[in-house]
């Protein structure tokens, strides 16, 4: 059977990606579990782990508390973004030697369209195979590739693979590819959807095809009913390279220890702020939307937004109405376990001028603190430092 018109889709998923690299760049890590992220004994989650850290039940998002009570041997650390991002950089720059088509999902996976590669380097089976070669080669680290006519197959096929897997599904196979699948390995299947497939009997996506969409919708809603009755029978997109525009932008960190200081809550919320401007600064982004995050004891979440008059990208307004919420939220004095601060409702470009008091003081007033903001942010870049922030004026102790 030629291929030769047929769109093929490849995921390329780093193993253990943060772990991998610590275990290749210290040979006393091999063959040890090896857990990044939160250090043991205080709060947050394990962000990787190593595959021999994983027979001990240890996996992602899981509170590092659990992580140590399941292996307190492990190797536990903290994660070096930059060095992770500088090994992502080797293998996305040589992804683009395989395909003009690439689509960089996060810092450890992408998507290839590689249709009409075959023409130059053979079959889907061999352009996986290259790939996973050349990433070997080029960062000593091992991945798994999954190859399909779109990009929901791509990704179910390296899923299916882990570790160091090669698959490929072709359009006839992709119905019997499914069908032992558990429903949970679809996309949009979460707590709350699974346990009502689980009341309707639907455990595995054989199951699922055989529903009426109707009943799916009835059962789901519109959008979950449609997505789920469409991926059973194995339609996705196959667009690569063509991303929809960011929602949101936000940062949060959990504190050791519940904090009721309006002093500390003030200066996270500082740091938090100027994290947040700064990366809408680098994307070009201003948004007219700030959210608070608070998290209380007993996980108690609680979110408050303000919808501003116009767009922003800068960490003084962001700061300043993040911190407004928080003193009229009522929530003043509790202890809080976890603050975040969040910008959407995006246009691109720089915040926009008020047309109406726009006058020549206002607008020296305003080029002055964006040059400000330019000069931090380059300062930043240069030093790689998430620290340097603007003084910040206002109410509040």
């Amino acid at each position: 059977m030629s291929h030769t018109n047929q769109i093929w889709i490849m995921h390329v998923d780093m193993d253990a990606f943060f772990a991998a690299v610590e275990q290749r760049d210290n040979p006393d890590y091999r063959n040890r579990p090896v857990v990044v992220g939160a250090r043991p004994g205080g709060r947050g989650v394990v962000a990787t782990c190593s595959y021999e850290a994983r027979r001990f039940g240890v996996h992602s998002a899981m509170p590092i508390s659990e992580a140590w009570r399941r292996c307190p041997g492990a190797v536990y650390l903290r994660p070096d973004m930059r060095r992770y991002a500088a090994v992502s950089r080797q293998i996305m720059q040589m992804l683009g030697e395989i395909s003009p088509l690439v689509e960089p999902v996060s810092i450890d996976e992408a998507y290839l369209d590689v249709s009409g590669q075959e023409r130059l380097i053979g079959p889907p089976q061999e352009i996986a195979r290259q790939a996973k070669a050349r990433i070997l080669e080029a960062v000593s680290l091992s991945c798994s590739v999954g190859v399909g006519p779109n990009r929901l197959i791509a990704k179910l096929a390296s899923e299916s693979g882990k570790p160091d897997g090669l698959t490929v599904v072709g359009p006839g196979q992709v119905e019997a590819f499914l069908d032992p699948l558990p429903v949970s390995e679809l996309r949009g299947v979460g707590r709350r959807t699974g346990r009502i497939l689980d009341r309707l009997g639907i455990a595995k996506v054989r199951q699922l095809r055989g529903y009426p969409l109707q009943m799916l919708i009835q059962h789901l809603g519109e959008k979950a009913g449609r997505s789920l009755y469409a991926q059973a029978r194995g339609m996705a997109s196959h667009r690569v390279g063509v991303r929809s525009a960011r929602k949101s932008i936000s940062k949060e960190t959990t504190f050791a220890e519940d904090v009721r200081q309006q002093s500390l809550l003030r200066s996270r919320l500082q740091r938090l702020s100027a994290e947040v401007g700064r990366l809408a600064r680098y994307k070009g982004l201003s948004g007219q939307v700030v959210t608070l995050k608070l998290r209380l004891a007993g996980f108690e979440t609680h979110t408050r937004q303000r919808c501003l008059v116009s767009p922003v990208d800068t960490d003084d307004l962001i700061f300043a109405t993040a911190w407004q919420l928080y003193q009229e939220s009522q929530l003043v004095g509790r202890p809080v376990r976890l603050i975040g601060v969040g910008l959407s409702d995006f246009e691109h470009g720089p915040q926009s001028e008020d047309l109406f008091e726009a006058t020549p003081e206002r607008q020296m007033v305003r080029q002055r603190r964006k040059q400000v903001f330019k000069t931090l942010d380059e300062v930043a870049a240069k030093f790689d430092s998430t620290l340097l922030t603007r003084g910040f004026y206002g109410k509040g102790k």
